[in-house]
């Protein structure tokens, strides 16, 4: 798989009217150092910004262009950015770029990342402008070796053009940039997480509220935004709202185009830039070019591995949060997998349920017990040793574990591709019975899903 696949040429011209985000990637792949990218309208959208366009300007043109957060959960970006304090005695604020990217699956921020750091510097410039944050972080995963190196490359490229650092362009605003590599924890992709770790404290989450915006790093005001987030900021201020809102597919309710993949045992694995509303049916066969020779599309999930299950009559759902929602699941982060014929699902669960419960920070019981003692049944089940009521007791799991059962969103996301994967593929859990093993009573009878 390579991270600059952008399916057949007939079908993707990369332009600036089209796709603000990839249009200025070089064929080689090869990082977009600072001349290169000053010399394809790198840094005008900042200019513009700083020159003509007030602070509150800045968050009204986000906040109307309609940009979500690209990292999965999908909040508005400029409503979030209006719950920052307007108290201008509040001198000391935080920009924090989440670049954690640790879902299985994904690796559309370390892409943008590793060939454009760039962008990402100039779409962190503009927000900080908006926000009035004085000092900003990119969390990086700590295995994107790679992007961190191109990141601090950019960001001393960044200083030396005045760009970052003290009285950027003439106009009085301060503001200074740091790579942070995290410690390789699945857990800082939730923001309160990666604030903590920041901080050198544990990565377990925060109750909130208080919020972010009130109380982050070192108890000041913070705003944290997802890497693909920041990178759309530059267009929507340089090209406006009714270009960006253009972009969208018809019968789609998020603005915009979003990195876009497929991978599994497809013809052409990779990532594209695409306009929401696009069909999966279209990324699946036009694009990843469908199943390799000799395998069958069995079952996909839409976006990384915390997202649930779907078959391939689901295909022609729209690639944006609600058309995804319709079929009984999330869009994620919008990076597909396709499972072939040959896999057996209680396998794949069981190896998707051990990274999560491995990754899980312990804090609350239902996620630091529950995903554990689904790993267990599963590889019971995966051994044919299960016993009759495992599964109702995995599916009472899938209940006890779900959104606003836990203190924060990492175990409703790793059970949901379980209680997906039971409900389309039972028969596949039923085989792992053992014929000859008791029946124990399960978990909480009678269990209702959901309740």
């Amino acid at each position: 798989m390579t991270l600059t696949s952008f399916g057949p040429a007939n079908l993707i011209k990369r332009s600036p009217e089209t796709h603000p985000l990839t249009w200025r990637l070089r064929d080689d792949a090869k990082p977009v150092w600072f001349d290169e990218y000053q010399a394809k309208n790198g840094y005008a959208a900042a200019r513009k910004a700083f020159a003509d366009m007030a602070q509150d300007d800045i968050v009204q043109t986000v906040k109307d262009a309609g940009l979500k957060g690209r990292g999965g959960a999908g909040f508005p970006t400029g409503v979030k950015w209006g719950l920052m304090p307007k108290d201008e005695s509040i001198n000391i604020r935080y920009l924090l770029c989440n670049a954690d990217e640790m879902e299985p699956n994904t690796w559309k921020d370390r892409m943008l990342m590793e060939q454009l750091p760039h962008l990402l510097i100039e779409g962190m410039l503009i927000s900080a402008r908006a926000l009035k944050t004085y000092r900003g972080y990119i969390f990086l995963r700590g295995e994107y070796t790679t992007a961190a190196k191109h990141l601090n490359r950019a960001v001393e490229e960044a200083k030396a053009a005045g760009l970052l650092g003290k009285n950027i362009l003439g106009s009085g605003f301060d503001f200074e940039l740091f790579v942070h590599t995290g410690a390789g924890r699945y857990i800082c992709g939730e923001e309160t997480a990666l604030i903590n770790s920041l901080e050198g404290r544990r990565a377990n989450p925060r109750s909130k509220p208080p919020f972010p915006a009130a109380v982050g790093v070192w108890g000041k005001p913070t705003c944290v935004n997802n890497v693909e987030t920041l990178c759309n900021v530059p267009a929507i201020i340089a090209d406006g709202v009714d270009w960006y809102k253009s972009l969208a597919r018809e019968g789609s309710e998020d603005m915009g185009t979003k990195l876009m993949g497929f991978s599994g045992k497809v013809k052409n694995p990779g990532l594209w830039e695409l306009p929401f509303g696009v069909t999966a049916r279209e990324l699946f066969e036009d694009y990843a070019g469908g199943m390799r020779d000799g395998y069958t599309l069995k079952a996909w999930q839409p976006g990384g591995a915390g997202t649930g299950f779907l078959l391939p009559e689901h295909l022609d759902a729209q690639m944006y949060a609600g058309g995804i929602g319709k079929v009984g699941t999330r869009m994620g982060t919008g990076l597909a997998m396709a499972v072939d014929n040959t896999v057996n699902m209680v396998s794949l669960l069981r190896n998707m349920e051990q990274f999560f419960a491995r990754e899980s920070c312990g804090f609350c019981t239902p996620c630091r017990d529950g995903l554990p003692w689904s790993v267990k049944l599963l590889m019971a089940l995966e051994n044919g040793e299960g016993r009759e009521g495992d599964i109702e007791t995995l599916l009472g799991l899938v209940g006890f574990l779900g959104p606003g059962k836990t203190f924060c969103a990492h175990a409703p996301g790793a059970v949901e591709p379980l209680g997906s994967a039971i409900k389309y593929f039972r028969s596949e859990f039923e085989a792992g019975i053992a014929p000859t093993s008791a029946a124990v009573p399960p978990l909480a009878r009678p269990i209702v899903v959901g309740a």
